[in-house]
């Protein structure tokens, strides 16, 4: 062999030596990014849990202190925690920290963060709650996830949620009944939904009759830009009347972040809470 030919051997050599070090380096770089990245979310999730443990603490001192006005005992009012807008991820740390009531608003919404949080937690067995107003169309998907709709106001819907809940048991997507509460409507406004009181005997006459929906009671919205306590006295008023027709229809589900005080003092037994538990923050992953 020539002695150009052992340079060349060399020379080759020594560029496979040097790629084989630049792809080390590469990989190594990498995985030192990588690294970074992890440790970055996992303080993000520590910090985020935090976050939401310190709200949950005083969410539920503010319930409590809320039912010692009222001389009522706190395991009365169940917390409904909102988390439409919020990534699965949130809904995770929540079950972790014992929430284990979810309620979203919108259907498309809820189906997916359901799934993704059964990925992420796949032990918890959290109950999802529907409290938007829900178009019929969307029963079918609904019946699949929900454990419970607090947002039936008229007899189609109703019908259109007993057709889905009965369709998937029987294709083994659901064992049990569909729980269900009546939204009353505290002010007419049909944009905010809810049944109006003349119509409640009707609908809740018929929900007591289905093999597939269970009704549990009422829901209501205190009307915008008013004091809310009339509303709520209002609301107590027709759930004692429907009480005494249905005498296990106790769940009166009224107030939010801003008016769950005066929604306990009138007899609520579940706030529904997003913005005093979760902040402002948006949607930012599945």
């Amino acid at each position: 062999m020539t002695e150009t030919g052992r340079d060349a051997e060399h020379r080759d050599a020594a560029h496979s030596d040097d790629a084989a070090r630049r792809d080390a380096e590469h990989r190594d770089a990498a995985h030192s990014d990588d690294a970074a990245h992890r440790d970055a979310a996992h303080k993000d999730d520590e910090a985020r849990r935090d976050e939401l443990a310190e709200s949950l603490a005083e969410l539920r001192d503010r319930i409590g202190r809320a039912c010692a006005r009222a001389d009522r005992d706190p395991s009365e009012v169940r917390l409904l925690a909102v988390t439409k807008t919020f990534p699965a991820e949130d809904v995770a740390l929540l079950t972790d920290l014992g929430v284990t009531d979810l309620a979203e608003n919108k259907d498309q919404e809820a189906a997916a963060k359901a799934a993704r949080l059964a990925e992420l937690r796949p032990a918890a067995r959290p109950r999802w709650h529907m409290v938007g107003q829900l178009q019929r169309n969307k029963s079918r998907s609904v019946a699949r996830w929900a454990h419970e709709v607090q947002s039936v106001d008229s007899a189609r819907l109703a019908t259109a949620l007993q057709k889905a809940v009965h369709a998937a048991r029987e294709a083994g997507e659901r064992s049990d009944p569909l729980d269900v509460l009546v939204q009353v409507s505290l002010d007419d406004d049909p944009a905010r939904g809810g049944c109006r009181t003349d119509d409640l005997p009707e609908l809740t006459a018929g929900l007591a009759r289905s093999g597939d929906l269970c009704f549990r009671g009422l829901m209501a919205i205190a009307p915008l830009g008013v004091s809310p306590e009339p509303a709520f006295e209002r609301f107590a008023e027709v759930a004692a009347r429907i009480r005494a027709d249905y005498p296990k229809a106790t769940e009166m589900s009224a107030g939010m972040s801003g008016d769950l005080d005066e929604a306990i003092a009138h007899g609520s037994t579940c706030v529904r809470v997003g913005t005093a538990l979760l902040g402002r923050r948006r949607l930012t992953s599945g």
